[in-house]
């Protein structure tokens, strides 16, 4: 004969269960949520910095009217294959479409990432040199640099190529002053800003470009009718205000 089953037993052993599965519970949701605290933190820590640029145009070279409704910042390396392609087919149609026309104003920043340490800094040094010492020459001579852009993957802008380059180019400054700017690094500090911004931006490549301090996408950077109309549109948003 089979002995009967406690109700009180089974009743027990259920609450006993049921208690077992709401600790199985609690601790599962816990968990859950320390490692979704731990996702967020790691996430704020990792998450790309604004893509807005707060730029000092006051401190960059312009092209066109400083009071331009539209600021467009090119941040470039001079031995930049494509930043080359940027100065001699892009920028002339900056130029005819809003520069000359009012709309715009061209910001030059450095941005070195082909030889950081090495003669994209060189140049850059150049560059900034000519800039203080004569801003109605930087266009002409960062036009020239670009011109005579040698491979990217040899050490060609050298002092001795930078400073004879401006000669030959009769850019107008001290070229003696040029050489010491260049060999003692006069601002390299204010090439380092700039640089410590681009990174800050989460620039990845180089050109990059900025309408009123939002970036335009890669594509845009290197295709007229692809930035053309993002320019269009800053344009407007300012024509609104």
């Amino acid at each position: 004969m089979k002995a009967k089953k406690n109700p009180v037993n089974k009743i027990a052993q259920k609450k006993a269960q049921r208690e077992q599965q709401e600790k199985r519970m609690k601790r599962v949701m816990w968990i859950t949520g320390a490692c979704i605290v731990v996702l967020v933190v790691l996430l704020l820590a990792i998450r790309p910095s604004s893509q807005k640029g707060d730029f000092d145009y006051s401190s960059l070279p312009v092209l066109g009217n400083p009071d331009a409704p539209v600021k467009i910042v090119e941040m470039g390396d001079y031995k930049c294959p494509s930043c080359q392609y940027f100065t001699q087919e892009i920028s002339p149609q900056l130029k005819k479409d809003f520069i000359d026309t009012g709309k715009a104003a061209l910001y030059f920043s450095n941005y070195l990432i082909i030889s950081p340490k090495g003669d994209s800094n060189t140049a850059a040094l150049a560059a900034q040199s000519v800039f203080h010492q004569n801003k109605d020459e930087f266009w002409k001579y960062y036009e020239a640099i670009y011109r005579n852009q040698g491979d990217e993957a040899t050490e060609w802008a050298t002092p001795d190529f930078l400073v004879n380059l401006a000669r030959t180019e009769n850019i107008k400054v001290d070229y003696d002053q040029l050489r010491k700017d260049i060999d003692e690094k006069t601002y390299q500090e204010e090439i380092d800003s700039q640089n410590a911004l681009a990174r800050k931006l989460n620039v990845m490549s180089t050109p990059t470009v900025f309408v009123n301090g939002e970036k335009a996408t890669e594509k845009a950077s290197m295709n007229y009718p692809v930035l053309k109309p993002f320019i269009e549109k800053k344009l407007a948003e300012q024509n609104k205000e």
